[in-house]
């Protein structure tokens, strides 16, 4: 058995663990759409016949659920952080375990994440102005 003072240690520990993985699930979110849009304007410069355009869609859907896949685990782990700060302290069970699997029923799937209010503007922002372009570019 742990002692109180060993257990307040290892909270504080575990907690700067999981700081650090939520940090790094937002940061590879905000990299994902950096990358979105530097590809989508990358094939958009491609000189050629019209299905070079169409090909903008691959890399928007691709880190559409990216993003998504990355902010399912940045609120996985946020429940891991509840569940530390509320039981680290009573007891030493799954010390050290910051495997987010068994909060996997308390958040949204990938799929529901892609369409939430918090994707949802940027990915289907783009989407649109994608849809504009080809309608402008090969429209008229």
């Amino acid at each position: 058995m742990i002692e109180k003072i060993d257990r307040e240690k290892f909270l504080i520990e575990e907690i700067k663990v999981i700081q650090d993985i939520i940090k790094r699930m937002a940061s590879n979110s905000f990299s994902i759409k950096t990358w979105t849009i530097t590809l989508i304007v990358g094939t958009l410069l491609f000189k050629g016949n019209s299905h070079h355009t169409f090909i903008a869609f691959l890399p928007l859907f691709a880190f559409w659920f990216l993003d998504a896949y990355y902010l399912q685990q940045e609120r996985l782990f946020r429940k891991v952080y509840e569940w530390v700060i509320k039981y680290r302290l009573e007891n030493d069970d799954e010390l050290f375990n910051v495997n987010p699997m068994r909060f996997q029923d308390k958040v949204q799937s990938v799929f529901r994440i892609m369409f939430s209010v918090s994707i949802v503007p940027f990915y289907g922002g783009i989407f649109i102005l994608l849809i504009i372009f080809i309608c402008l570019t090969f429209g008229g």
